[in-house]
């Protein structure tokens, strides 16, 4: 059944009066709907969160501009916050093995004691130690004694000065135990090292001994600089558990390096590791964007495939950026891998994801939650209410004025228009956020006299639309002006044979539009069927060509008592050079094939867009709005007579949030909109005829329009055989 649109369906209906306000400073104080439209990811997020077990990690999947990022983010620092502090990672040098440190973990804020008193240490290392080989020295060389009694007493004074420093280091170490002594560590690792850092000092009391030169200094600085520690995270600020977003992902930043700034030749080389943000944030949360990682030009399948081992093995090895294990200082060094207790929270678009789990296909096992969000939820009063909520809170977040009840209205249509349905509200709260700034500014430029108390008005958000569209025009204003022009032919006015108006939408990247075309047809006798001349010069695409395929399937079902058709047409987009895909145009090249079969002209004023079934029933295509209103300003620019408008499908009549002069203009009678649910509705009201129904197979009534292509299909079956040769 066809329908005439009337102006109260071609929006969506927001009812400023049952927001229940003036403007959204009354609603301060009211709960934030933070999660607005986004309940189940909610959940799913608080659960894996929630989940300490090792291994819950969490994919993050959604659109850009959805929220995903600092939703996630506050759901991260709130479920931290109730998780315990974590700990410090300290390396010490193993003196047996020097390329393979040892690692502590160590309560928050003990590490950085623990370095200061290692500090101490060994001041009190390089300067008492000396001061006590140098009085034991003195001691000895009182006296004549013969060369025996000499050698002797040589041997006596190492071994009092061996027992004498080692008693000394014992009290120096009693510092360094005592950092540690309430704290829960690996007590028998910690005392180990403290053992084998004696005996190391103790084998070379030589470098203590005071020198008559100064070139000793610089041995006992070096020799004592290995004792140092590499405090490598240092948690000791933290109230809770690390939450790190990672917003540009290294190799070095996620996994950590060596630092280059460090001279290799005089710093040990476990001193000259730094951690990477896993390391930083084990006991708690990193974020990562799987855009970041996968984008990296040269080392981006590296990091991938190093998070991938993480995620099997739970360690972190740290190494040069190039992924070569143990290039850091020298040749030699290979530290171990460090334990790292994380969980990951990876953001992706599903295409994205995907894309990676071709590859990768064990990936999926290491993220068990994921966490879902979608790109719309459904319009009710109380999302509406939900809303404004959600719009004040935004308002007061950006130190924006407060917006009227009105603008509030148009705000929430502009978000039914980023999904392009009535019944559906857009999840892209960055575009509702600039969209609130634009407004605003509007707002703050306009005449005092025209502001109301500083409240961003509906005019002020139509200002910011129109701005936006001003400013992406110039593509669109260009085909406006050749059609016109008559560069591009296309007639908006009377009727034609053969030709008729499609519709295509332009898509830019961040803008698109909508555009007339003309398709025409031409008909005669003859055995190769419906010639689409894009398809046979290879300018479209397959969704196109499957289009016209069904078109053809649907005309020969219809005259089952003259298939095969003794037809021969030619079908065409005029001037078009840059391809064409898609199926929203095959009602329109129906359409214009029945003119050309029938010889009934049909309206050029009136545009078309829909695909069908083989069936003949209209079905959905996207873009309907930015078609309807592209085709609206080509008929503005060249002049309204009262007689143009567009056919749609009856499926489409969901998805239209039009522009409010549209909207004026089909409530004014200069402009209108017709929705189909069957092709043959669309090409009545074309051609102002009867479209006529099927009497018995094949059979239709002589003055419709069916009928008058069942005459002309008859004629071309007998004109083709009676001027076939016989074979």
């Amino acid at each position: 059944m066809l329908h005439r649109l009337n102006s109260s369906s071609l929006t969506a209906a927001v009812i400023p009066q049952s927001l229940g306000f003036q403007d959204t400073s009354q609603l301060d104080g009211q709960p934030d709907a933070t999660w607005l439209g986004q309940a189940d990811a909610q959940q799913a997020a608080e659960f894996g969160l929630g989940m300490r077990a090792p291994g819950f990690n969490l994919l993050v999947l959604g659109e850009p501009g959805s929220g995903r990022t600092v939703l996630m983010q506050s759901a991260m620092q709130a479920a931290a916050a109730r998780w315990p502090v974590a700990p410090d990672l300290v390396l010490l040098m193993n003196i047996g093995q020097a390329d393979k440190p040892i690692s502590l973990y160590l309560p928050a804020g003990v590490g950085a004691r623990l370095r200061q008193a290692m500090e101490q240490y060994l001041r009190q290392l390089g300067k008492g130690l000396p001061l006590l080989l140098g009085e034991l020295d003195a001691a000895a060389n009182t006296g004549d004694k013969s060369q025996q009694e000499r050698a002797e007493q040589d041997k006596s004074q190492q071994d009092k000065a061996r027992q004498d420093a080692a008693a000394w280091i014992d009290q120096q170490q009693a510092a360094l135990r005592e950092v540690l002594a309430d704290v829960e560590h690996d007590a028998a690792l910690f005392e180990q090292y403290l053992q084998s850092l004696k005996h190391d000092t103790l084998e070379n009391l030589d470098v203590f001994v005071p020198a008559q030169s100064t070139e000793n200094e610089g041995l006992l600085e070096s020799f004592l600089h290995r004792y140092r520690v590499n405090l490598l995270v240092d948690n000791r600020q933290l109230q809770m558990a690390p939450v790190i977003y990672d917003s540009d992902p290294t190799f070095h930043s996620l996994f950590g390096g060596f630092d280059a700034g460090m001279d290799s030749t005089t710093t040990p080389d476990f001193l000259r590791l730094r951690a990477g943000n896993l390391l930083r944030a084990h006991g708690g949360m990193l974020m990562l964007h799987l855009r970041d990682l996968a984008s990296d030009q040269q080392s981006g399948s590296q990091i991938v495939e190093k998070l991938f081992r993480f995620l099997r093995n739970g360690q972190v090895l740290i190494e040069e950026s190039n992924g070569s294990s143990g290039q850091g200082g020298s040749g030699h060094f290979c530290p171990q891998p460090l334990a790292a207790d994380v969980k990951l929270v990876l953001i992706a678009t599903p295409e994205e994801y995907y894309e990676l789990h071709d590859e990768m296909p064990g990936l999926a096992r290491y993220f068990p939650v994921k966490v879902d969000f979608v790109d719309s939820f459904a319009a009710t009063p109380d999302a509406y209410v939900a809303m404004a909520r959600f719009i004040a809170y935004q308002a007061r977040e950006l130190r924006l004025p407060p917006f009227s009840a009105n603008a509030v209205a148009a705000l929430i249509r502009a978000m039914h228009r980023r999904v392009e349905d009535q019944a559906r509200i857009s999840t892209q709260y960055a575009a509702l956020s600039t969209l609130m700034q634009e407004s605003a500014s509007f707002m703050r430029k306009a005449p005092s006299s025209a502001t109301a108390h500083g409240i961003v008005q509906p005019e002020h958000v139509r200002a910011a639309q129109q701005a936006r569209l001003a400013r992406h025009q110039i593509p669109e204003q260009q085909l406006r002006d050749s059609i016109a022009e008559g560069e591009l032919m296309l007639r908006l006015h009377g009727g034609a044979v053969g030709q008729i108006n499609g519709l295509s939408h332009i898509d830019l990247g961040d803008a698109s539009f909508g555009s007339p075309i003309r398709i025409s047809a031409r008909c005669f006798a003859g055995a190769q069927g419906l010639i689409n001349i894009d398809r046979e010069v290879k300018m479209s695409g397959p969704n196109h060509d499957k289009g016209v395929f069904i078109l053809q399937s649907w005309l020969s079902a219809s005259f089952p008592m003259l298939t095969p058709l003794s037809l021969a047409a030619s079908m065409v987009f005029e001037q078009e050079y840059h391809g064409v895909e898609g199926d929203s145009a095959s009602c329109a090249e129906l359409f214009v094939l029945l003119s050309a079969l029938s010889g009934l002209p049909i309206s050029q004023g009136i545009a078309v867009t829909g695909a069908l079934n083989q069936h003949g029933e209209v079905t959905a295509i996207g873009g309907v709005n930015e078609k309807i209103e592209g085709y609206f300003r080509v008929c503005q620019r060249v002049g309204l007579d009262g007689s143009q408008g567009v056919i749609i499908p009856k499926a489409n009549m969901r998805h239209l949030i039009l522009d409010e002069e549209v909207i004026a203009a089909v409530e004014q009678g200069s402009f209108h909109l017709y929705a189909i649910e069957h092709v043959l509705e669309g090409m009545a009201l074309l051609t102002g005829m009867e479209a006529g129904a099927e009497l018995h197979e094949g059979e239709y009534p002589a003055g419709s329009i069916m009928g008058r292509v069942q005459q002309s299909l008859e004629a071309f079956r007998q004109y083709y055989f009676n001027n076939t040769p016989a074979r």
